[in-house]
């Protein structure tokens, strides 16, 4: 009977993630595909790929981002270094959403009680979700496989390369099946398991960026780099993934079979003295629920900004040479010769991360109506507009502090080494950021209004797919004007560049009209579940 009954739930788990997989295998393949062609495409020569292996395996700035290099002289091992690298954050990702989803997600939206009240006891359901997640595994695998044979790389190696990337998500499915267990929420769960993943990756950026190399192994992304696909393959490591994907998944069935269906080992106190701050409005009530992921947000932001700043002291032009600073003009990066010019080049990942981040508000707020909080709340004397609007204004706001956080942090870490940046530069460089995260406020509400049940994947695929298109799209050669189809190409990287008002302008002004019209469309349309 386990087997017959593990084999439809783990279909059902599958087929509910299905979207997610589809996106994920997408950005797998293409990454896998576009790394190889365009190292060949711009270094076609021994002597340029000469050149560019001294500047960037010498580079602490540019392997913070991408992990350490072990060779940088053959297109399998730039695509190992370039590719895995970025791959792993994703697949870490990958694994924790997919757990968190398998798991606490179902039982916040009551299926888990409806089918462990059938003949499914507690360990084939977890087994089914185990089943799926395996599953969504392969299919990135595969596709990035896929990726990498399209590109002309061996078969062998390559699919080493794939299974080091995608080895990371059991140990992140461990991870995000544990913090289901403890978390009362999916949101608690998803903000415990990112507070994980975040610090892996700070692990291995001290890691790769300073003398303590050994940090490398306690971090599964340093595991990661260690496994050395194309540069001397080290497979033992894939036990350090399967042992540590034991123990997390061991721990989280063992809680699981005893945890009451619902609850989490932290949830709140049965009873508590009554906390009525931020009560006096939606909008208020929003930021009262908001606030712990706000803080997660300005206080992850503002660590990896420290981290900027800290690191920016070793940036010169001895160890920059002219090739590498052909390949970063290519993207919109005038030079990293000097510390400001580093912190310019730096921040256009703070406009991704504070663009990704406003795009979680707008989920939220479709999580509020999926679990028909929104409804009881329309019941009191309160209006759809007013409630988008205060949603969207909370967005734009925290925002702003965010993008503040990475400026002044930034500024304090590199003032700490003695590196003497402009103080008001470096907040005009954080509030550089937010002319495309409106934008991309504005388009995350536009689908919410207008087809609420797919906004998320409309919201986050935009920004990761205008953000990749930034990276990869000179490198192969597209024309500029669909180069600069994405508005990440746009942005003037203060405090190296100057600031763009004629852009910033036009995407805000964007942003707000999608935000206009989002608000007026939400009035008109039926509230949905989940």
């Amino acid at each position: 009977m386990g087997a017959s009954a593990v084999r439809p739930l783990a279909g059902r788990a599958f087929a509910d993630a299905r979207i997610r997989t589809i996106a994920f295998a997408y950005l797998f393949a293409a990454v896998a595909y576009v790394n190889p062609v365009a190292y060949r495409h711009t270094y076609p020569t021994r002597a340029e790929r000469l050149a560019f292996a001294h500047s960037f395996g010498t580079n602490k700035a540019v392997v913070l981002f991408y992990g350490k290099a072990y060779d940088l002289l053959t297109a399998g091992g730039y695509t190992a270094w370039r590719s895995g690298g970025t791959l792993a954050i994703f697949a870490a990702i990958f694994g924790l959403l997919a757990a968190v989803r398998a798991l606490r997600t179902e039982e916040d939206a009551g299926r888990a009680e409806l089918v462990l009240a059938g003949i499914a006891g507690r360990g084939i359901a977890y087994v089914a979700s185990l089943v799926a997640i395996a599953a969504g595994t392969a299919v990135l695998w595969l596709a990035e496989l896929t990726g990498l044979l399209i590109a002309g790389l061996p078969v062998g190696p390559s699919a080493y390369l794939a299974l080091a990337t995608v080895s990371v998500v059991p140990v992140f499915a461990g991870v995000g099946a544990l913090v289901s267990q403890l978390a009362p929420t999916r949101r608690v769960a998803l903000e415990l398991g990112g507070a994980v993943v975040a610090i892996a990756f700070v692990l291995r950026v001290v890691a790769d960026t300073s003398s303590l190399g050994w940090l490398r192994w306690v971090t599964p992304l340093g595991w990661v780099e260690e496994l050395r696909p194309f540069t001397g393959e080290q497979p033992l490591v894939l036990a350090l993934m399967g042992g540590a994907s034991v123990l997390l998944l061991s721990a989280a069935a063992k809680i699981f079979a005893w945890r009451d269906v619902g609850s989490g080992l932290l949830s709140a106190r049965d009873d508590a003295a009554p906390r009525l701050s931020l009560l006096g409005s939606p909008t208020a009530l929003a930021l009262r629920t908001e606030r712990a992921s706000l803080a997660v947000w300005a206080g992850s932001v503002g660590v990896f900004a420290l981290i900027i700043g800290v690191i920016s002291k070793s940036i010169s032009a001895a160890g920059i040479s002219e090739q590498l600073q052909r390949e970063l003009a290519k993207v919109g990066v005038s030079a990293i010769t000097t510390p400001k010019g580093y912190v310019g080049f730096a921040f256009i990942f703070f406009v991704l991360a504070i663009s990704i981040f406003v795009c979680t508000q707008v989920a939220a707020a479709r999580h509020d109506e999926a679990a028909q909080r929104l409804e009881t709340l329309l019941a009191e004397p309160v209006s759809r507009r007013g409630w988008l609007r205060g949603r969207l204004a909370l967005a734009g706001a925290a925002a702003v502090a965010i993008a503040l956080v990475a400026g002044l942090l930034t500024w304090a870490g590199a003032a700490f080494q003695g590196v003497r940046l402009p103080f008001g530069r470096m907040l005009v460089a954080g509030l550089n950021c937010l002319p495309v995260a409106l934008l991309f406020l504005g388009v995350a509400a536009l689908a919410y209004a207008v087809v609420p049940r797919a906004s998320a994947g409309i919201a986050y695929g935009s920004v990761t797919l205008g953000f990749l298109w930034q990276l990869f799209g000179s490198l192969l050669g597209a024309p500029k004007w669909l180069v600069d189809a994405t508005p990440f190409a746009h942005v003037g990287l203060v405090p190296a560049a100057a600031f763009r008002p004629g852009p910033a302008a036009i995407m805000t002004a964007i942003g707000l009209a999608a935000a206009v019209a989002a608000i007026t469309l939400f009035e008109r349309r039926d509230l949905l579940g989940a």
